[in-house]
Formats: C-alpha cells, structure tokens, sequence
C-alpha cells in the first residue's frame, strides 16, 4: 500500500459530479475517485478548516470513535470493483485493531478530520491513476491536467445544489435506492 494525502477537490468535466484526487506523496501519481455532493462538501471543510454550529455526520464519527476510547489509525483503499472502489477505516482500542467497511469519501472526510493516514492498494495506484505530465513536455501512462480541476467550480457547485439535486427517480411514489455504485464510481 503507499500513503496518498488529498489534493483537491474538482468536477469531473464529463459527469460534472464532484470528485477528490489522491496524490502521493512524490506528487507524480494522482487518483480521482468520484463522489456525492455530500461527501465533497464535508471533504471540502475538514480541507479548509472550517466549522460548523452542529456536527455533521463526519463530525459525529469523530466524537463517537473518541467517547469510546477509540483512535482512527488509517484508511485504506484497498479494491475496486466493477468501477467502484472500496475502503476500509482501521481503528484501533486498546492495542486492538478493527477493520470498519466503509466508502471512500466518508473514509476521507474521517481521515481529515482525525489526521489519519491514507493507503492506496499499489494495484489501483497501477490501474487508476494518471500520471502528472514531465515538465519537458513527455508524457508517460495516462495524463491529466491537474490544474484543470477548478476549486472555485466545485465551490459554485455545491452552493448551487437543492434538495432535489439529492432524490433520484421520484417514480410511482417512491425513491430509487441510491446505491455505492451510484456514489464512488
């Protein structure tokens, strides 16, 4: 596994959904992974430091983990399948180790939150991510711009959102199931 941290956050120009991009630590690999409007927003605040007059969900995690004496060691994302990648929370109590399920993005927004390191299977390092462009011009693997993602896009993004822009196919009176697959592909 190699120890990535958080880039950014932009808008994935095609799917104009919200996406976080991963960098290693050498700043030469960059890993985007797709997520919700809800995970970008608690992302983009535990990146900028801000608070907020209730916790939120992620804030809740924190405070639960700690009441329980608990730490979040790391984060892992350790598979993808079917285009949708998988993670795990590592915590640990009492020299015991746990291993808790979870998306990427709220791993994320956790890890920020609790300073815990994140890992990315060398695997999906291998299979998804690009690689930034050499300053003389040469390309090598996939490239991406990675300036091209815009902060203040996903800002105007996220501020334009409605409660509406969260339900999916409203039909016969009742709600879709919004699955992972739909969230972290």
């Amino acid at each position: 596994m190699k120890k990535m941290s958080v880039d950014k956050l932009g808008i994935d120009l095609l799917t104009h959904d919200p996406v976080v991009i991963l960098r290693d630590l050498e700043g030469r690999k960059y890993l985007p992974i797709l997520i919700g409007p809800f995970e970008a927003t608690a992302i983009a605040l535990a990146l900028e430091g801000a608070s907020v007059p209730r916790p939120l969900s992620h804030d809740l995690m924190v405070s639960i983990i700690s009441a329980l004496g608990a730490k979040v060691q790391s984060v892992q994302i350790h598979d993808i399948q079917n285009n949708t990648f998988y993670a795990k929370i590592i915590i640990e109590k009492d020299g015991k180790t746990s291993e808790i399920d979870a998306r990427p993005s709220d791993s994320i927004a956790l890890a920020l939150r609790t300073k815990a390191p994140i890992y990315v299977e060398d695997r999906i390092i291998m299979e998804e991510s690009v690689i930034a462009k050499k300053a003389s011009g040469q390309q090598e693997g996939r490239d991406i711009d990675i300036e091209g993602h815009d902060k203040q896009m996903l800002r105007k993004y996220i501020d334009n959102l409605k409660p509406s822009d969260f339900l999916k196919g409203f039909d016969n009176g009742g709600p879709e199931k919004i699955s992972q697959d739909d969230n972290e592909k």
